[in-house]
């Protein structure tokens, strides 16, 4: 089946569309967790020398005008998560004005109210699923936040709005035409494809594979340094590692000699450390991938990502490569 899109016949409708396999799975999940800011996905942005405001404005009126998903909210039919695209959608743009405080002051005053605006919920039925707000610290300096919900976007997708926004934003100021290529499909057309591709036998193949590959995953048997709390409290860390620059370009001539990319030895390399301090052989790592495995997907806004369970054997005492 190649992926192509549905005729729609109006732009004054409202369309419907299945949602795809990847935002059924964050519509279990805001069911479960019901008035939670767990999968919002907030950009900020630093911009610096004088604002066009109205060309801001512009911009991402552009952008949600441009890409479906942004106009997306969800309901429920039969139990099961449809998506309601609406044919237009009014961008909001409130500016909070901090220069009455002092110089110093500002900055901590700006990152409190991101914080503040990234904990708050978005409604998946309501809407809409975009919010903006821009901080101005003074004249020739703003904070922008651009807070969407993960069911409509992902990593990915921050760097189609950046750029899309640079694009737009310099044309707007300088009322010159914009020049960006028509996008092949939406959104909603991958979901579509991807439901219709995904019946049957294919489904079931899908399904015995993952089956098998996840059948008696062990538990990793990692000491903590302190007890796993009853209840999930959601409150992670992210911890940052820089390697210098002479062990990044061994790391990358080793995964050279393998025929591995960067990203397969690095795994090994923290499978490895597991193992060294488990001493179990059968290792599973989660991680996320962009799941945009077509040309068509690649300049979309869109929540396409998903999350792979790599495991991997080390009985035997292998060596590392």
């Amino acid at each position: 089946m190649t992926l192509e899109e549905p005729n729609r016949n109006s732009e004054e409708e409202i369309f419907i569309f299945p949602a795809s396999s990847a935002q059924q799975r964050l519509w279990f999940l805001d069911q479960l967790v019901p008035d939670a800011s767990l999968y919002n996905v907030p950009t900020v942005i630093r911009l610096t020398g004088v604002l066009n405001l109205a060309a801001l404005e512009q911009s991402f009126e552009a952008i949600v005008s441009r890409h479906e998903a942004l106009r997306t909210t969800f309901e429920t039919v039969e139990g099961q998560p449809i998506q309601i695209i609406a044919p237009k959608l009014e961008v909001s743009l409130p500016v909070v004005n901090l220069q009455q405080l002092p110089a110093l002051t500002r900055d901590a005053e700006a990152q409190l109210l991101i914080r503040e605006e990234i904990q708050r919920p978005f409604n998946l039925s309501k809407g809409p699923l975009l919010r903006l707000m821009l901080l101005r610290l003074d004249e020739a300096e703003h904070i922008l936040l651009v807070n969407l919900h993960h069911i409509v976007f992902d990593e990915w997708s921050s760097g189609v709005l950046i750029g899309e926004f640079g694009t737009f934003y310099a044309a707007f100021t300088q009322n010159q035409p914009v020049s960006l290529p028509e996008l092949p499909i939406q959104y909603a057309d991958f979901a579509h494809w991807q439901q219709e591709w995904l019946q049957g036998e294919v489904l079931e193949l899908q399904l015995n594979y993952w089956r098998q590959q996840l059948r008696h995953v062990p538990t990793l048997d990692l000491l903590n340094d302190r007890p796993r709390p009853p209840a999930q409290s959601y409150r992670g860390a992210v911890q940052l590692l820089e390697l210098p620059q002479s062990l990044l370009s061994g790391v990358e001539e080793l995964s050279q000699q393998a025929g591995a990319s960067l990203f397969m030895t690095l795994l090994a390399a923290f499978q490895a450390l597991l193992y060294r301090y488990t001493g179990q052989t059968d290792i599973a790592v989660g991680s996320p991938i962009a799941n945009r495995n077509r040309s068509e997907l690649e300049g979309l806004i869109g929540f396409f990502v998903n999350s792979l369970v790599l495991r991997t054997d080390l009985s035997g005492n292998p060596t590392f490569q």
